[in-house]
Parts: structure tokens; sequence; C-alpha cells
């Protein structure tokens, strides 16, 4: 069976990272996305949080699972028995970032192939940090995140906002 992971914060998801989880699962037999908790951070929503809109948005799909981490991304894909890091590339700017990471990451377990997968071009210019910009000034993001994943994002920054005032 090969395993893969798909990593990230996914602090909101967005259509751009389902699209890469879709696919993904076309190629694997199974996908495990893999949340990353990352105390050094303070992120709009609780790795929890993240776990749920994911599992809510790929139900659909059989053979992903959605599940949280913390530590060496290398070392949770070892964990998993994973044969693959699954990557999105969104431009040539995350290329040489991408390329560093999966040069290191073969060094360190030679065994796990990183497969970079290009985002689908009505995604391209999306990210996670474009869609709390956005929705902090009010603006339209359904043409970002699934309607449950908006309905979210505006229910929590209205909570931070009550909370700061």
């Amino acid at each position: 069976m090969s395993i893969a992971i798909y990593p990230g914060s996914f602090d909101p998801p967005t259509y751009g990272h389902l699209d890469v989880i879709r696919r993904a699962s076309a190629i694997f037999d199974k996908v495990i996305v893999s949340v990353l908790r990352n105390s050094a951070k303070t992120p709009l929503f609780s790795a929890e949080d993240r776990v749920k809109m994911l599992s809510e948005e790929t139900s659909g799909l059989p053979n992903v699972e959605v599940v949280s981490f913390e530590g060496l991304t290398i070392e949770f894909a070892r964990s998993c028995g994973a044969c693959a890091i699954v990557r999105g590339l969104r431009a040539v700017t995350d290329f040489e970032y991408e390329l560093q990471l999966a040069q290191v990451n073969k060094v360190m377990a030679p065994e796990i192939e990183t497969v970079l997968l290009t985002t689908a071009l009505e995604y391209a210019f999306l990210s996670s940090t474009v869609v709390r910009e956005f929705a902090s000034y009010g603006s339209d993001i359904s043409k970002f995140v699934p309607p449950s994943i908006e309905k979210k994002i505006i229910n929590r920054l209205n909570e931070i906002n009550e909370k700061n005032n």
C-alpha cells in the first residue's frame, strides 16, 4: 500500500489545499493530511479545529485521513510508513524552498520521496495568509474557501474582534 502525507498548517484550509488533497488521493492508496501543531505560532484556528474542517471537507474521499502532528515532518512521515511527502507548488517562488526541503528530507530519509504537485491555475495565487488578510477586512472570501469554512472564519474573526473591543 502506498501511503503519502500532505503536511501543512492549513490555517485555514483553502480550495487550493483541497485540490492537492483530491489529486494526491488519486495517486496514492492512502493520503494522510497532516496538520502541523506549531507552538511558536498563534494560528487563527486550533489544530483540532483545522483537523475537523479538513475531515469534513474530505469526507467523500475514503482513502484520506486527517491528523495533527508536531515535530519534524520527515519523522512523522516515517512513523506513518509513508513512501512520499506531497507538497503543493503555486509559483516558481515556492520551488526553491520546496527543493531545499526535499533535498534535506532525502538525506534524512532516503526511502521517502517528495512529490510536488503544481496547484491548479485557478488557485495559483491562493494562500491561507491571503484568505486571513482578506477576511480580516470583511472582503468576500467565497472564491477561496468552501462555504462551511468561510462561515467558521467569519465567526472566529468576530470572536477575536469582540474580545479585543
